[in-house]
């Protein structure tokens, strides 16, 4: 050992730290893959999860150790500024293992809720201390603890140890240092890039498994979260991920996919613009979206799920019900761009957070607000939240009512009022502009349904122990959404007034399948004086949903969804955004795209709630690809907004973009 020290001179710390790291993260992958053993069994995953794994964890501890490494053997020394480069490697050192533990640490408590490795996700929620801190103390008080004690004895220890390790080392002859540096370089980039290929190593290089979890776990979670961040400054093109399409070709398919006649397209800048005419034909309706947080159909009774939802299911009696409505995404920016604005899902963030969309992008309110409603949302929570403030105030909404405007709630908890106090203050909302005589939309977005599941006491009957669960806080919100409709349905503004209650995504998305379609499944429930009682049996998507109410409320409109009009249409499809992955579901036919890869086929029976392999449609995956990257094309090229009032439906001539020629 003490021949290797003076071999090695003052690289020595960096061969220590490189031992340890590896094994923090071998380690801690081997604990994850015995806790999801029959996912890793089933996947025949145990020699790819291990190998490839500690293939990305060289990768890794290469890009975190190979520069510092070169610039310790062309400027360490024992005096003057030598010494202090000594420092600040001490630092890196310590500072980079404390992270990748702590990025360790996190990682249960994601896979719990996420059934992923930290990833994008875990970055942008780091936008929002307040919330997330909050939701972290109220539920996973154990975990953090863990953490604010480990990680600190953890920097203490290797900061000392590291001190150690300094000592007395071996310095190499002057003009041997830029040799061994460039060796050192050398090596390094090739253990990061890990493949003399052209491209270097990546998620997709390593994914062996139809089960992204199980794919997650031969990454580490510094690595799949520093990939995410470096994917960010890309995300807008999902061509990057599922391959280039002649912009002429995605048109054309995703015109056919439609199925609408040609007559029905109205501009040639605005390639999705629809001229659209209502079913109802007399006075125009209120309109009202209540969006659900998370109650997936495993919570709905009437949907076969779990009997959490009396009040609902009460209510669907009523109503015109959707039993097989599916979620575009897993997140609400998700939902909320597809309830809202009727857009496709794409791998990016959503557009509720994207630059470009800030302003001049289609939605329900800027098309309702220029036909004289009051339009504005309603949100228990801080609007700020997911940017969800300045998408909103940018694309057509009048007013917003957050967690500021609530003066006395009667329950507050890590994300804001209960849903009795959001529900109270939209019943005082809808009966103020009723009696204004204007008519009015409004989005009213629950929250009680989150994690750390907080709801007032002494409201429902706990469906089990400990009381802060999922099930639980869907029951409440449940009783909360039943005492609304009971106010709702003898006030003034019901007989004007369209309501549809739909939930954003499900509460958790998991699985072994490369989409987990059953959790993409949702409740959509339509109310309202003149909705005939039905329960709809036929395969929709959430962007399905706008233009319905469009068509219900008596709104003949230009726009630019690709929803159907469910009153005259069953488009029998359904998209569905996972991670990177994008599904097309259409009857019992589904093809996945997965980035860099090619299409896949399932069969997915609904009744049994099961994915088996099957060949690929080559139709259905040439339609699922034009979907696909028509979200990027629409969003780069500003394709995405309703006709300029008098002048040009384009907002820009430019026929290129990213990946679509």
């Amino acid at each position: 050992m003490t021949m290797l020290k003076q071999r090695l001179g003052p690289l020595w710390p960096f061969f220590c730290f490189f031992v340890l790291n590896l094994g923090l993260l071998s380690g801690s992958r081997m604990g994850l893959a015995l806790w999801q053993a029959g996912r890793v069994t089933g996947a025949d995953g145990w020699g790819p999860v291990l190998l490839q794994g500690l293939r990305v964890d060289v990768s890794t501890l290469c890009w975190l150790f190979g520069v510092p490494a070169v610039l310790t053997l062309l400027l360490a020394g024992k005096q003057g500024p030598g010494r202090a480069w000594l420092w600040l490697m001490r630092v890196w050192l310590t500072a980079g293992t404390g992270l990748l533990l702590l990025l360790e640490l996190a990682t249960p408590a994601f896979i719990n809720t996420y059934d992923l490795r930290p990833n994008r996700l875990f970055i942008e929620y780091l936008i929002y201390p307040k919330e997330v801190f909050g939701m972290l103390w109220q539920g996973h008080l154990p975990a953090v603890l863990l953490a604010a004690v480990l990680v600190p004895a953890a920097v203490w220890g290797l900061w000392r140890w590291s001190g150690r390790l300094c000592r007395e080392l071996t310095m190499p002859v002057w003009y041997w240092r830029p040799v061994l540096a460039l060796l050192v370089l050398a090596l390094g980039l090739l253990g990061g890039r890990s493949t003399l290929g052209h491209r270097g190593l990546n998620p997709a290089l390593v994914a062996f498994s139809t089960d992204p979890l199980v794919n997650g776990l031969a990454l580490n979670s510094a690595y799949s979260v520093g990939f995410a961040l470096k994917q960010l400054g890309k995300e807008e093109s999902a061509a990057s991920l599922y391959g280039r399409m002649e912009q002429q070709e995605l048109l054309d398919t995703l015109h056919q996919a439609q199925g609408r006649p040609a007559q029905d397209y109205v501009s040639a800048a605005l390639p999705s613009l629809t001229h659209n005419t209502a079913s109802y034909r007399s006075k125009p309706k209120n309109l009202v979206i209540i969006l659900e947080e998370s109650l997936g159909a495993q919570f709905v009774g009437s949907l076969g799920g779990l009997p959490l939802t009396p009040e609902f299911d009460q209510l669907a009696r009523q109503g015109w019900l959707f039993e097989q409505l599916y979620a575009t995404g897993t997140r609400s920016v998700r939902g909320i761009e597809a309830v809202i604005s009727g857009y496709t899902p794409t791998p990016s963030r959503a557009v509720v957070k994207l630059d470009k969309s800030q302003t001049g992008f289609f939605t329900l309110a800027q098309l309702l607000h220029e036909r004289g409603y009051h339009t504005q949302f309603i949100y228990g929570g801080e609007s700020h939240f997911d940017n969800m403030a300045s998408f909103f105030l940018g694309n057509g909404f009048e007013h917003i009512v957050d967690q500021r405007d609530f003066e006395s709630p009667a329950f507050e908890g890590s994300w804001g009022v209960s849903d009795e106090d959001l529900f109270a203050r939209a019943h005082q909302e809808f009966e103020r502009l009723h009696d204004d005589g204007k008519p009015f939309f409004s989005l009213v977005f629950s929250s009680s349904n989150h994690d750390p599941f907080e709801f007032p006491d002494d409201r429902i009957e706990l469906y089990e122990q400990p009381r802060a669960t999922r099930n639980n806080a869907a029951k409440y919100a449940d009783y909360a959404l039943g005492r609304f409709f009971e106010q709702a349905q003898h006030s003034d503004y019901w007989s004007d007034t369209l309501f549809l209650v739909v939930a954003d995504h499900d509460s958790r998305t998991y699985g072994p399948e490369l989409v987990p379609v059953p959790h993409f499944r949702i409740p959509a429930l339509l109310l309202g004086e003149g909705i005939a009682p039905r329960r709809d049996h036929r395969l929709v998507s959430q962007i399905d949903l706008p233009p319905t109410l469009l068509s219900l409320a008596g709104i003949d409109s230009d726009n630019p969804m690709l929803g159907r009009d469910l009153t005259q249409a069953s488009p029998n499809r359904a998209l569905m955004q996972f991670d990177q992955n994008f599904a097309l579901l259409k009857g019992d036919d589904m093809v996945v795209l997965q980035p860099e890869k090619h299409a896949l086929g399932f069969h997915y029976d609904a009744g049994a709630q099961q994915l088996t392999p099957a060949p690929v449609n080559a139709t259905l995956a040439q339609q699922a690809r034009a979907y696909a990257l028509w979200g990027s094309l629409a969003y780069q090229q500003g394709l995405y907004h309703l006709p300029e009032a008098g002048g040009s439906t384009a907002k820009g001539t430019d026929t290129t973009v990213a990946g679509v020629r």
